[in-house]
């Protein structure tokens, strides 16, 4: 099964690209996750075009079946620390001290809630988040889903359910649940060719989230073995 994963949909952002990618997916049917940005806070976002109808377009890919992710508050990297998930180590969230991320979850739920978006799922910049980041979202929303962690098949761990993202383009890998992570705002013409390709070949593997694919599995020796091997590749 495969999962689609789109980051960093923001008031400023490179709508070209994203109308590019909308286009691609719906060709073959594809409804992804995408994450949304409350309240952008990045440099590297904000040099793009605002879009004065970003609410609107939010709420048309929610029409035709996206699913919408809260996708930290800010974008801004707060501390240089990986936590739970240390595919980086930089964070908005990880090491942030709990208060602040629960403020950071208040307001970005409030934002979303306030154009009438009830967001499921949360999934920090950068990949990174801790404890606290858990803490906060059981206190401040009702979202218990996360997608981010290595792992072969979605799980559930410390009362939440992990939609395992292992990959930040297509390619097959030998995993029950694979979600690839993409980000339009950088997206060259290769990656788009090489992404219509693979579509072309495996559109009739991905499904769209829904409640019914969690998993009350508990992580196992393989999950364990797999996030080892990721962050020693990647140098952690």
């Amino acid at each position: 099964m495969y999962l689609m994963r789109l980051d960093d949909a923001a008031e400023y952002m490179n709508i070209r690209k994203w109308k590019h990618m909308e286009a691609l997916l719906d060709r073959y049917k594809i409804k992804p996750v995408f994450g949304i940005i409350p309240h952008n806070e990045d440099p590297e976002l904000m040099k793009y075009q605002k879009a004065e109808d970003f609410w609107k377009i939010i709420t048309g890919w929610i029409e035709k079946g996206w699913t919408p992710a809260l996708h930290g508050y800010s974008h801004k990297f707060e501390s240089y620390e990986g936590g739970l998930n240390p595919v980086n180590l930089k964070s908005e969230f990880a090491g942030v001290p709990l208060e602040r991320q629960r403020e950071k979850i208040r307001l970005g739920i409030r934002i979303l809630n306030e154009q009438g978006i009830r967001p499921d799922i949360f999934f920090a910049p950068a990949h990174t988040f801790d404890a606290n980041t858990l803490r906060a979202l059981e206190t401040e929303s009702d979202i218990r889903i996360i997608s981010d962690t290595i792992a072969s098949d979605i799980y559930k761990k410390d009362g939440f359910y992990f939609l395992p993202q292992q990959s930040g383009r297509v390619r097959r890998l030998p995993f029950r649940c694979v979600t690839y992570c993409y980000h339009p705002n950088v997206m060259s013409a290769f990656d788009f060719k090489e992404l219509e390709v693979f579509l072309s070949r495996n559109a009739n593997k991905f499904t769209c989230f829904r409640k019914s694919v969690l998993k009350n599995r508990k992580p196992g020796i393989y999950d364990q073995f797999l996030q080892k091997a990721y962050l020693i590749r990647k140098g952690r």
